[in-house]
């Protein structure tokens, strides 16, 4: 690439290169600082709302970062070239094909603002020449801003070269409309997607978190059409991780034999919607299933299945990590890190309507196991049972999702 602007000195090229060296340990936190401003910034709701596009985009920003610090590691203070990966271009590739066009200026423009900020703070604590600082900060922040406008563009070609490559784009183009709400007429929605919209409908996300366990996303897909019995199905590839699926019919799905079969592939994960009928059920179910993703994603659950019935309360509770840990911990107390053995017995007595047969036949365990399990539980809450048992049981779900919430901190 040209370089516009001269090589820095070897004294200001060795700070710049001991500093890159430091942040490449650090990079998580960094892209961890700015990955969810820029996202937001874009203001694109379809791309915020699936979890399995914010991960790419998150990902986006990282190999960014990674990029600009290895280049000033190499070479420091020089125009960096973008990098333009195979995961780039699927990522781009997928929101040309979705019709979603985050505007990726704005985006770098909040990421630059938030990564520049903390640039300075390191130089400044790294630099106590004020001739070597101005040094550092003058051809450091030519790269930044030049590495953007030349990301920016580099964004935009690859999504051009996607936009004149795709052919079949119209399919999951029309589902994206009908998933974001647009007014869509049903006969032309099912002329157009040859699936039947009046009827009921239950949607589902299968996801997995590594790109190269592709393979076994398609044989998950395959597994769930020969389980849904001779259910009309419908497919749509949302991202290079991740599949929409449709199963219909004149009742209300049966996603037993479904769930079966996905608890046997281990690197995919399933979100599943509740069920809906005609146009608006489809579109409702699929969104329950979305929401299902990102909450287990954004808590960091290791669930395989999970069905947004089960979940919808600790999502709304959720939202904020932050919030959710203060809710969990202000609940229980000592509990919430106590034996998950007694969370579990105080979970299931609730759920069991306070009865202790029922509790100890579903958990398999001795009635007086359960009452003495139950007991010291309410003993450690700091909310008892009794006085708001609706509070109790949401903290104990939210830890039953996302057991180290309270051990992370909410910064």
């Amino acid at each position: 690439m040209e370089e516009l602007w001269p090589a820095p000195s070897h004294e200001v090229a060795d700070v710049i290169r001991s500093l890159c060296q430091r942040l490449l340990t650090e990079t998580e936190a960094m892209v961890d600082a700015f990955a969810r401003p820029s996202l937001l910034a874009q203001n694109d709701p379809a791309l915020i709302a699936d979890a399995s596009l914010v991960e790419e985009d998150r990902e986006l920003n990282r190999s960014d970062l990674v990029q600009w610090l290895t280049s000033n590691v190499q070479q420091p203070g020089r125009r960096v070239e973008p990098y333009v990966g195979p995961r780039t271009t699927a990522y781009i590739n997928d929101l040309v094909c979705r019709g979603i066009a985050p505007d990726f200026a704005v985006a770098w423009r909040v990421a630059l603002g938030i990564g520049w900020r903390r640039w300075l703070q390191e130089c400044v604590a790294d630099c106590a020449d004020p001739d070597l600082l101005v040094g550092v900060l003058d051809v450091t922040g030519k790269s930044l801003v030049q590495y953007a406008l030349d990301s920016v563009a580099a964004l935009r070609q690859a999504g051009l070269a996607a936009a004149m490559d795709n052919t079949d784009s119209e399919g999951i183009a029309l589902i994206q409309l009908i998933a974001s709400g647009a007014p869509m007429a049903e006969d032309l929605a099912e002329g157009r997607l040859r699936y039947r919209m009046a009827r009921w409908h239950v949607g589902l996300v299968l996801w997995i978190d590594d790109p190269r366990q592709a393979d076994a996303l398609d044989e998950a897909v395959s597994a769930v059409r020969a389980a849904a019995g001779g259910r009309c199905a419908l497919v749509a590839r949302a991202s290079a991780t991740s599949r929409w699926i449709w199963l219909s019919g004149e009742a209300v799905p049966d996603l037993l034999h479904v769930a079966k079969a996905l608890a046997a592939t281990d690197e995919v994960r399933a979100a599943v919607g509740r069920p809906g009928r005609g146009l608006e059920g489809f579109r409702s179910s699929h969104q329950d299933a979305l929401a299902a993703q990102a909450l287990v994603i954004r808590l960091g659950s290791d669930r395989r299945f999970t069905a947004y019935t089960d979940v919808e309360l600790i999502d709304a509770l959720t939202k904020d990590r932050a919030g959710a840990r203060r809710f969990v911990l202000n609940t229980l107390g000592p509990l919430a890190e106590a034996d998950p053995a007694l969370r579990q017995a105080l979970l299931t007595y609730v759920q069991c309507g306070f009865n202790t047969t029922r509790a100890a036949a579903n958990l398999y365990a001795h009635r007086n196991t359960v009452e003495r399990r139950v007991s010291r539980a309410n003993e450690l809450s700091a909310v008892k049972v009794e006085d708001n048992p609706a509070h109790v049981a949401a903290a104990l779900l939210v830890l039953d999702i996302a057991p180290d919430i309270v051990a992370v901190h909410p910064g």
